[in-house]
């Protein structure tokens, strides 16, 4: 009897045929060992290890730690079965960052430059122990310098909200896998993980409450912000040096072009790695690589579009202004940081008996009559704000560099202006040589060729280009020149 030869396996079907029911098999499921190989350890569904695991010493505490799993799904490889996670995609997130933060690292730190620490009292954190760039005095131009420093670490830090989260799902397995270690090594890597996370969530949950006035944290924002962002700063030079050779490989694994043309019904997962990003058992796509990057996109430029109004200073996009997009009618019209009420300024301390005091080589006391007698010079300038909110306004006033000619100061170093404002953690501001010679800076007395309104600093404030928007002190009572 003849017997029939054996016949060929079928092919699975190919996603070229049109088959929107392809998937393909896992390569443990269908015995792909090689692939499969990859990883540190192979892990079947049930969690559990496959192969003998090595541990570094000391080996019995790491394979305590191993026995000891919490029970539920979080620490098992059956939890995270999504076919897109992989090295490839964690990279391209990881590139995004890698350009993004450090404008938002470079630009936080030169805001607090910016507020000129060198001068007591002028800054918070008051003391930084070392951490902070070198000091230098803040230069009045270009004038736009602080609003666009403070624009773009704002508004790069909101756009880069949802591709931080995105960077995190991707690695969320690693987050949970178990046991956190298997040496020394591992465990270094793990802590220095662990305080990336943290610092960047913390950095972007208190900026964003700041961004909005809703301080429901019991400690200060400008203290809390500041250190974290050194955590930060260590943690992700840390990171950047241990896996950017991971991510270079991982990115030349695959082209940006291709998978932006793969669509749903040929996504397919990333080859098994040794990181245990790529899932062992994946469940089948629900969206393709290429419609999770334009989700991460298309919400990083939703974010930008409702918020960059308040930096650009065009108000009806502001949609999450916490200001809001109006603030009254006529020429005050702009956005009030602290009313008059709130910082207890009364009408009988700005009335008719209001003095200012300029003390330098001599002490002059001025009304607001005979600083209205006094040359005017009238230039639009920005006021720009640590939250990002920024507006450009006609200011006409006294130059300060006239103040200063008045009541002498041969060589002067700073001046330190002083408000009605008793309390607060700005009622006072240092302002160095530079700035109160500029040509453009002045002790503002209208604004758009109107008086000052109360909670604009009624009868006289200080207008500085480049300068941090508290800097520009309202209600100005002192002004006292400090020799070299």
């Amino acid at each position: 009897m003849r017997s029939e030869p054996p016949s060929a396996p079928s092919p699975e079907p190919s996603p070229a045929q049109g088959d929107r029911n392809y998937w393909p098999a896992s390569p443990i499921r269908s015995g792909g060992a090689a692939a499969a190989g990859t990883r540190q350890a192979a892990v079947a569904e049930d969690g559990e290890a496959a192969a003998e695991v090595e541990y570094g010493w000391p080996r019995p505490l790491f394979a305590l730690l191993q026995r000891l799993r919490p029970p539920g799904p979080l620490f098992t490889a059956r939890l995270w079965r999504s076919p897109l996670r992989g090295p490839w995609l964690t990279s391209v997130f990881g590139v995004v960052l890698l350009v993004g933060l450090p404008v938002v690292i470079v630009t936080g730190l030169l805001s607090y430059i910016a507020y000129q620490p060198q001068f007591a009292g002028n800054a918070f954190p008051a003391q930084t122990h070392g951490l902070h760039l070198p000091f230098f005095a803040w230069p009045t131009r270009p004038v736009w310098l602080y609003r666009l420093n403070q624009g773009l670490h704002v508004a790069v830090g909101l756009a880069l909200v949802p591709v931080v989260l995105a960077k995190l799902w991707s690695v969320i397995p690693k987050l949970f896998s178990w046991p956190p270690a298997r040496s020394l090594a591992q465990l270094v890597e793990r802590l220095s993980l662990a305080l990336l996370v943290g610092s960047i969530l913390f950095e972007l949950a208190t900026g964003v409450l700041n961004v909005e006035y809703d301080y429901v944290f019991g400690f200060d924002f400008y203290t809390a912000h500041y250190y974290g962002a050194w955590v930060f700063i260590a943690a992700f030079l840390t990171h950047v040096a241990l896996k950017f050779p991971t991510m270079r490989r991982s990115l030349k694994a695959r082209r940006l072009r291709d998978e932006l043309r793969t669509p749903l019904a040929r996504t397919k997962p990333e080859p098994l790695d040794e990181y245990g990003l790529v899932a062992s058992d994946p469940s089948p796509p629900s969206i393709s690589r290429r419609g999770l990057l334009g989700v991460v996109a298309g919400g990083s430029l939703a974010v930008t579009a409702v918020t960059v109004g308040d930096t650009v200073g065009w108000r009806p996009s502001a949609l999450l202004s916490a200001r809001g997009r109006s603030y009254g009618t006529g020429p005050t019209d702009f956005q009030v940081n602290r009313t008059a009420a709130v910082a207890g300024i009364t009408t009988t301390e700005t009335g008719a008996g209001w003095r200012l005091t300029v003390a330098g080589q001599r002490t002059i006391s001025l009304s607001r009559t005979d600083l209205l007698a006094m040359a005017q010079h009238t230039v639009r300038l920005p006021i720009a704000c640590v939250e990002g909110w920024s507006t450009e306004q006609t200011w006409t006033g006294v130059r300060l560099r006239d103040l200063v000619e008045l009541a002498g100061a041969d060589r002067l170093d700073h001046g330190i202006v002083t408000s009605l404002e008793r309390r607060g953690a700005f009622s006072r501001g240092v302002l160095n040589a530079g700035q109160l010679r500029d040509p453009d800076a002045l002790l503002a007395l209208k604004v758009n060729h109107a008086d000052l309104s109360p909670d604009h600093g009624y009868p006289a404030r200080v207008v500085v280009p480049a300068l941090p928007g508290v800097h520009n002190t309202k209600w100005v009572s002192r002004i006292e020149l400090r020799q070299a």
